[in-house]
């Protein structure tokens, strides 16, 4: 701590085949270089006019490389400046880290006579010629065969930061023409809501009426007056063919949705703050679980109404259906990742407590929650039912359930796709 250092090498490879196809991929791909210190991501200064004044934003992380002016020449950033800002007590010399900005560069290093492991001598870097301080290097190009010398600087320097603003500078990443185009994103979906409202309750107050009139008609009077899409109304609450994997699918969509709602609402008012890594994943995690009971009671109404009786396998189905899935899909990626050694694979221990909570906590408030909702009289349909299902005539192709829903969808993904896609434009 408070102990800078100046062209500390940290390792020399020679790069192969694959090594220097797997570096030219991530370059065209823009990965940037990921380093936690204390909590803090490591981030690049980048400064923008706002107001007349000069403001400091970061860009999370470093980029691996970068390309030459031919777009065929690769070049890797293997030296970083670390500039550490610290805050420092007065009064017990006790200094807290309140900034991580680092500066990277490409250099190819040179050293002097023959590699040293123990005690390597750069002459491409010293404090005489430094690659960061205006000095004309050759940087470092990423091919088969190439030495490849990382290394790094480490400054410390005080700043007037304090330890519980030190997020601040994090959390305004953004410049200020993206705040535009996300108001414009905010007012785009505001317009699709309120359109979709007014229709719905067009469509509502229409239906209530011819729903009150629909029971209060005799079956001979209603089949003389019906036409057009009401013709339908004997059957729009009939169950459908798999009634239990809707059932179970509804309950399930509760669950996401509460979790969701909640985690929103709890960022929104400051509780989930980014200083907490992992709070954000742990929150969800636990949010999901406990929202098993809203899951349970939505999945037996539903499953009730339809007038199906096998509540413990639909129960059991809404407890391991969607975790279940998830947890696979997880695991084997994980496996994937124990392969390629990585540390950021999680150890076998957290899937043992994940489990825990899936089993332990989850599966019984699906069963309390299912319990409770089964005990519930069954939801009644608003509409007299027909006994014998009404043969739908064949619908002309704009009509198919695939091109209605491409349709439907198509506004609210157009407006919100052009407004993302410009605000990455101009950012």
């Amino acid at each position: 701590m408070r102990l800078d250092e100046e062209c500390k090498v940290q390792c020399k490879m020679k790069l192969t085949s694959r090594q220097a196809r797997d570096f030219r991929e991530r370059i065209d791909d823009e990965y940037r270089v990921a380093l936690i210190l204390d909590n803090l991501p490591t981030a690049e200064v980048r400064w923008h006019e706002s107001g007349g004044a000069q403001v400091k934003t970061y860009q999370r992380g470093y980029p691996v490389g970068y390309k030459g002016e031919d777009e065929s020449t690769y070049y890797l950033n293997n030296h970083a400046r670390f500039t550490i800002l610290y805050n420092l007590d007065e009064k017990t010399d006790l200094s807290r880290i309140v900034g991580f900005e680092v500066e990277p560069t490409s250099v190819k290093h040179q050293y002097k006579n023959r590699w040293d492991p123990v005690n390597p001598q750069l002459e491409t870097c010293s404090s005489q010629s430094h690659p960061l301080d205006g000095q004309e290097a050759e940087p470092q190009e990423v091919g088969e065969g190439e030495e490849v010398v990382f290394s790094y600087d480490v400054i410390f320097k005080q700043s007037d930061i304090r330890w519980a603003s030190r997020w601040d500078t994090y959390l305004q990443m953004a410049d200020g023409n993206r705040s535009i185009h996300w108001f414009s994103v905010v007012n785009s979906l505001m317009i699709v809501l309120f359109l979709s409202g007014m229709v719905a309750m067009i469509m509502i107050r229409t239906l209530r009426r011819d729903i009150s009139e629909y029971n209060e008609l005799d079956t001979a009077e209603e089949a003389a007056e019906e036409s057009g899409w009401k013709l339908c109304h004997g059957d729009a609450f009939r169950p459908p063919p798999y009634a239990g994997a809707l059932s179970v699918c509804a309950g399930t969509g509760v669950q996401l949705l509460g979790m969701a709602s909640v985690t929103i609402t709890f960022s929104m008012l400051g509780f989930l703050s980014p200083a907490n890594r992992g709070g954000l994943m742990t929150a969800m995690l636990l949010l999901f679980v406990l929202m098993g009971t809203a899951a349970g009671y939505t999945s037996a109404r539903l499953y009730k109404s339809f007038g199906l009786t096998r509540w413990r396998a639909m129960t059991l189905q809404t407890a391991l259906a969607y975790p279940g899935f998830c947890f696979c899909i997880f695991f084997v990626l994980d496996l994937l990742i124990w392969g390629q050694r990585s540390s950021g694979a999680v150890p076998f221990g957290t899937l043992v407590a994940l489990a825990a909570l899936w089993f332990g906590i989850s599966v019984p408030l699906v069963f309390v929650g299912s319990y409770f909702g089964f005990k519930r009289p069954a939801l009644e349909a608003p509409v007299r039912t027909n006994k014998i299902p009404r043969l739908v005539p064949p619908q002309p192709w704009y009509m198919a359930p695939a091109f209605s829903v491409l349709v439907g969808g198509m506004l609210p993904f157009g407006a919100v796709f052009i407004e993302l896609f410009f605000s990455a434009c101009a950012c």
